[in-house]
């Protein structure tokens, strides 16, 4: 993957982007790998990802004069970003580990192209796993009177550390439409039932009680409507009668893993467009 490079981009609809798009490549001699696009009828928006190289060396200033006219001519917004280039990600998360374990264990493993300087709860609880990941903790207890001030922490820190993405990994607090807004399409929760059903507290014991087939989990952006952004993806197994409300929160804390992983990796490599209310994944 070295100086292998992904371009992603976004812009309304009309015709010659894609051949304009691959035509600077051409132009400066550089090989198309992988290419995926959608021109959305509803939005009228379209999308595209372009993994593209070697260049010749890590840098890819050579196309930004090109790319920047062609902006301003079909109103694009658009990225270029090293495929070695990890995204620096928050953790935040309550007193629920299995997600942010899991998280650990795959960027551990290699499996998720990112990097974690910080993670941050209102528990104490998971300092000791941080510490053995060598990943810094900072423990910013939250009550209804300090929310604002806590809030203001994590803004500071997200600052300090440069995070690019935040993820709740089962962070059992509402943030916030101030942290929302200046974070927005840059935090991505794991909601623990198939949205929209079954919201608030207890839903696998309210699908136990309903007698459901299917439960199931939700990656989302956030937004200051609760649990009410952009979906990203979901996942659902089969259960039964013999299960009762503790095998169904075994089972629904491997779906939430998953899919909470799956985003995250979806989003690091650039593969994730917001589209309105809606998303678009490559």
């Amino acid at each position: 993957m070295a100086n292998e490079h992904i371009l992603t981009l976004s812009c309304p609809d009309k015709p010659g982007i894609v051949h304009a798009v691959t035509g600077i490549f051409a132009r400066e001699g550089h090989n198309i790998l992988d290419l995926q696009q959608f021109s959305d009828p509803t939005s009228e928006k379209f999308f595209m990802r372009v993994h593209f190289g070697p260049t010749p060396t890590e840098s890819t200033e050579h196309l930004r004069p090109a790319f920047d006219s062609l902006g301003q001519e079909y109103s694009i917004s658009y990225e270029i970003r090293p495929v070695t280039q990890k995204r620096r990600v928050l953790i935040m998360v309550s007193k629920i580990g299995h997600c942010l374990n899991d998280l650990l264990f795959r960027i551990k493993t290699g499996q998720l192209p990112i990097e974690v300087p910080l993670i941050v709860s209102n528990h104490p609880d998971f300092a000791p796993l941080a510490a053995s990941y060598g990943i810094e903790f900072r423990h910013l207890p939250v009550t209804r009177e300090t929310k604002a001030a806590q809030e203001a922490q994590v803004l500071e820190l997200i600052k300090e550390h440069n995070i690019e993405l935040v993820v709740l990994a089962r962070y059992m607090q509402v943030l916030s439409p101030t942290l929302c807004e200046a974070m927005s399409g840059r935090i991505i929760n794991i909601h623990h039932s198939f949205l929209p059903s079954f919201k608030g507290a207890k839903p696998y014991h309210q699908a136990y009680d309903r007698g459901v087939k299917i439960i199931g989990a939700t990656a989302h952006f956030v937004t200051a409507d609760l649990d009410e952004g952009p979906i990203i993806e979901q996942r659902v197994a089969r259960v039964d009668h013999s299960m009762d409300p503790k095998a169904l929160v075994e089972e629904g804390s491997n779906i939430e893993s998953q899919v909470l992983a799956a985003a995250v990796k979806w989003y690091a490599e650039g593969r994730v467009f917001l589209n309105g209310n809606k998303t678009v994944v490559f």
